[in-house]
């Protein structure tokens, strides 16, 4: 931010919409979305934490997941939900900074986790002798802090170069939070290098951990083709089809705002990015676990024990 005093910078962020009744459908519906999101994966993340029988790698992954969908959904709806009811939509150069960063974080390491949740289930569906061997909690350890790692790099980077840039032409953000390509078109200055920067990251991130999630599926569909019980492969095909209808929804959108030339964007980023930023983070423990049997028994069993115990007083 060049011949500027950093502390008196603030962005204005346009929002969804400036139609007040269309503002309050996005409202409310933004709203159930969001405490959706909160209720299924605190429940989730509860439910894993005192249930001795999910401590495996596969939930391990998930809480993780439910993690970075809490943060990553809280980051930024809240911000929105205010802005949509408030005349002043304005955050400073810091706030908008920090939001930007843990946005990233949060996003990358979610794109790098389900290809790691992808890779946990080829192992217990096409090495399931070898699982234990393979998924052990060193390497699940190891994964999960590379996941996250590889996020924090990449944040770093972003934010350093795009906060870099000088904004002269408008501080006029046409988004509802702080996300690197809006800013791309508001620098008066070459923004190459950056565009480079998050293609590179985008195309190593979001495309490779896509590809690697696809060539897992497909070891697993093969594998799934050879069960001889036609119930057992129904039963496996569902929970695969699951999995892939929110990893493509995720990966898709992602890959669509971060790996197109800035000078193609246009009004429906914003819906792309309530997909990945408020869909996909409330669908994901529904999707990942609360149709799975093990966290629904958990779920009745303490249930039952609550009510037994008030029944008891």
């Amino acid at each position: 931010m060049e011949h500027t005093n950093e502390t008196s910078v603030k962005f204005i962020l346009i929002g969804l919409s400036s139609d007040p009744d269309l503002q309050m459908v996005c409202f409310l519906s933004i709203l159930v979305v969001y405490l959706i999101t909160l209720s299924g994966n605190l429940l989730l993340i509860f439910v894993v934490k005192i249930n001795p029988k999910l401590r495996t790698p596969m939930y391990f992954f998930l809480s993780n997941l439910s993690i970075i969908d809490l943060c990553f959904s809280s980051s930024i709806v809240p911000i929105l939900l205010i802005n949509t009811l408030s005349k002043d939509t304005s955050i400073s150069l810091h706030g908008c900074a920090a939001q930007m960063f843990f946005s990233l974080v949060l996003g990358a390491t979610e794109c790098l986790l389900l290809a790691v949740m992808a890779y946990d289930r080829f192992a217990a569906i096409c090495k399931p002798l070898h699982y234990n061997l393979i998924m052990n909690k060193k390497l699940c350890s190891g994964l999960a802090l590379a996941a996250w790692s590889g996020g924090v790099v990449n944040a770093t980077i972003q934010v350093i170069l795009t906060f870099q840039l000088p904004y002269c032409r408008s501080h006029h953000v046409n988004h509802f939070f702080c996300e690197v390509p809006p800013f791309l078109r508001l620098s008066c200055k070459d923004t190459r290098l950056n565009e480079l920067a998050m293609y590179i990251a985008a195309g190593i991130i979001a495309l490779f951990a896509f590809l690697l999630t696809l060539i897992s599926y497909a070891r697993i569909i093969s594998t799934i083709l050879m069960i001889n019980s036609s119930q057992g492969r129904r039963k496996s095909f569902s929970t695969c089809a699951s999995h892939l209808i929110v990893v493509t929804l995720f990966y898709g959108t992602i890959m669509s705002i971060y790996l197109r030339p800035r000078s193609s964007f246009s009004k429906s980023d914003k819906a792309m990015s309530i997909v990945y930023t408020a869909i996909t983070p409330m669908l994901n423990p529904m999707i990942y676990s609360i149709r799975n049997k093990d966290v629904k028994g958990s779920i009745v069993k303490n249930i039952l024990r609550q009510s037994n115990f008030k029944n008891k007083f």
